[in-house]
């Protein structure tokens, strides 16, 4: 076991307000002559698109978007922009948008310079190399994948999430700019809200957890547990908002270095097979595996109380007092939010239970349940996801009486 421990982030991370307008600067500061701007439609339509191409042209670079990032992120959108790239000889990569747009463009940076399938870097992770810089700009406050060295890219062939991790994949620059998620509807700030909070949780509670990232964690949850509720009620509150973005982005450096768990194990094989966005299979996924994990990191969980819950008043309750009303306050948080369960979310019980087996086993095969401080066996992820389905905000912890 080594006794030191490594952290990745970017480069360099511009955040505030207008930071956005920085990106010409930025880019020009790499040398590029040609951009590939990775985005989506509702980018294009809110003139994002636009002003970044203009930011850019006044540096004197030229530009050509890829703007068919519709859904997660497949291997299919890879293919598709990193021809785009090829054929346009671009020599920088702009991601503008979500997760999806991000972990896209963090896939092609690496497959320019090394070729092959993007699912093969797992067998490569001591000889790859991006040939060409990515600045990430993040319009939404949730994923953190501004600043991770992870891509969740789906596998079309076999509905798997590929959940890839390479310090190739950190973007070289991340510009977060609050202004840009102005234009997110309730329901995603929502789910990509929950989202954040739910990699600052897991980077907390996982076992690869160091000094470090638990600073990150800590200060993540603070941001987003005093900030998500104004952000989802007003649309205006612009302070909510730059909290919120400085929140996910904390979230994302700490669970980039000390890894996500069972959450996420869980949440990808609904992703890949429902097509459920993966922000709001985390949120549906949360309080339940928490309670599920309680009995082996209930001090913990005590100890994230005054971050959901800064009143006095606290003195007499007992470690497993606190450590459940951490779960209960987090569960008041997707309520106010609307969270809704699985059944709820419109997956059809008669898959999702003919399902059950196929993603225990992606799950278990991902890695991530492993960090989890109670480890599921896959009988168990079976009864969790069961449990899930139906999950009410009123259920009591997972192994307690009920």
């Amino acid at each position: 076991m080594n006794s030191y421990a490594v952290f990745h982030a970017p480069q360099k991370i511009l955040y505030g307000r207008d930071s956005f307008l920085q990106t010409g600067k930025e880019a020009a500061a790499t040398q590029a002559k040609k951009a590939l701007i990775v985005t989506d439609e509702v980018m294009t339509r809110l003139g994002y698109v636009d002003q970044c191409e203009q930011l850019l042209l006044a540096e004197g670079i030229s530009s050509i978007v890829y703007r068919g990032v519709a859904t997660e992120p497949t291997d299919q959108y890879v293919a598709e922009a990193l021809a785009l790239l090829q054929q346009e000889a671009c020599d920088l990569v702009i991601s503008l948008g979500g997760g999806s747009c991000i972990d896209t463009a963090k896939a092609i940076v690496v497959l320019d310079a090394n070729g092959g399938y993007i699912g093969d870097i797992r067998e490569r992770p001591d000889c790859l190399a991006p040939r060409i810089p990515h600045i990430a700009i993040p319009t939404t406050a949730g994923t953190g994948s501004e600043a991770t060295d992870v891509t969740v890219i789906t596998n079309t062939a076999d509905d798997v999430k590929m959940m890839l991790k390479n310090p190739v994949l950190m973007p070289t620059i991340a510009i977060v700019d609050p202004y840009l998620t102005r234009s997110a509807p309730p329901s995603v700030i929502a789910a990509t809200g929950i989202d954040a909070l739910s990699h600052a949780i897991e980077a907390f509670l996982s076992k690869k957890a160091h000094p470090l990232t638990n600073t990150l964690a800590t200060s993540a949850i603070q941001h987003i547990t005093s900030s998500l509720k104004r952000s989802y009620d007003d649309p205006y509150d612009l302070d909510a908002k730059e909290r919120m973005c400085i929140g996910s982005l904390q979230a994302g450096m700490a669970f980039s270095n000390a890894s996500v768990a069972l959450v996420h194990g869980m949440s990808r094989p609904i992703g890949a097979l429902f097509h459920v966005p993966h922000g709001i299979s985390n949120a549906m996924l949360l309080p339940a595996v928490l309670e599920f994990s309680l009995r082996d990191c209930t001090k913990e969980l005590a100890a994230l109380l005054p971050l959901f819950q800064p009143e006095t008043g606290r003195e007499l309750m007992t470690v497993n007092e606190k450590a459940q009303a951490t779960i209960q306050q987090i569960k008041e948080l997707c309520q106010h939010l609307h969270i809704p369960n699985l059944r709820d979310w419109g997956i059809p019980e008669q898959a999702f239970r003919a399902s059950l087996e196929k993603m225990a086993h992606d799950a278990l095969a991902s890695g991530s349940p492993g960090n989890n401080p109670r480890v599921p066996t896959k009988d168990e992820l079976i009864a969790l996801y069961v449990t899930c389905y139906d999950y009410t905000y009123d259920e009591r912890p997972i192994g307690q009486n009920r």
